[in-house]
C-alpha cells in the first residue's frame, strides 16, 4: 500500500488514511470476494438439488412475457391435464390462467408451483 497513514483520534480510536485509488482497489477486491462466495454457494445448492438451471430458450420466453406457468409446464414436459390434476384444478381453468384470461387465487398459484416443483416466486 502506498502512503498509508495512521492517526489516533482524541477519543483513542485508531484511524487509517489511504489514497482513494487504494481504497477503490480494496472495495473491488471485497466485491470480487463476495461474488466468488455467491458462486460457491450457488454451485453447492445446485449440487444439493436446491437450485436448477433451465435452458435459455425457456428463460427467454418468460423474460419476453410469455406465461411462466406455461413455460415451466412445457419445460417439465407436462400436459395441461397433468398439471391441472396435480394442482387440483380443471384443465380449462389452467388454460385460462396460462392465457392470462383469469387470475388464480394465491392458493391455486401455490398448488401450481408445487406441482411444477418450483417456488411461487418463480411464477411472479
Amino acid at each position: 500500500m502506498e502512503q498509508v497513514q495512521f492517526i489516533t483520534t482524541p477519543t483513542g480510536d485508531r484511524m487509517v488514511i489511504l489514497p482513494e485509488a487504494e481504497y477503490q482497489r480494496m472495495l473491488e477486491a471485497l466485491e470480487d470476494h463476495a461474488d466468488a462466495e455467491a458462486v460457491r454457494v450457488f454451485k453447492q445448492r445446485l449440487a444439493d438439488g436446491e437450485e436448477e438451471l433451465i435452458p435459455s430458450e425457456f428463460a427467454n420466453r418468460i423474460i419476453n412475457g410469455e406465461s411462466a406457468i406455461l413455460v415451466w409446464r412445457e419445460f417439465r414436459a407436462m400436459t395441461a391435464r397433468e398439471l391441472a390434476e396435480k394442482a387440483g384444478i380443471s384443465a380449462g381453468f389452467l388454460s385460462q390462467i396460462e392465457k392470462g384470461e383469469r387470475d388464480g387465487s394465491f392458493e391455486t398459484i401455490k398448488n401450481i408451483a408445487a406441482a411444477l416443483k418450483i417456488s411461487v416466486d418463480d411464477l411472479a
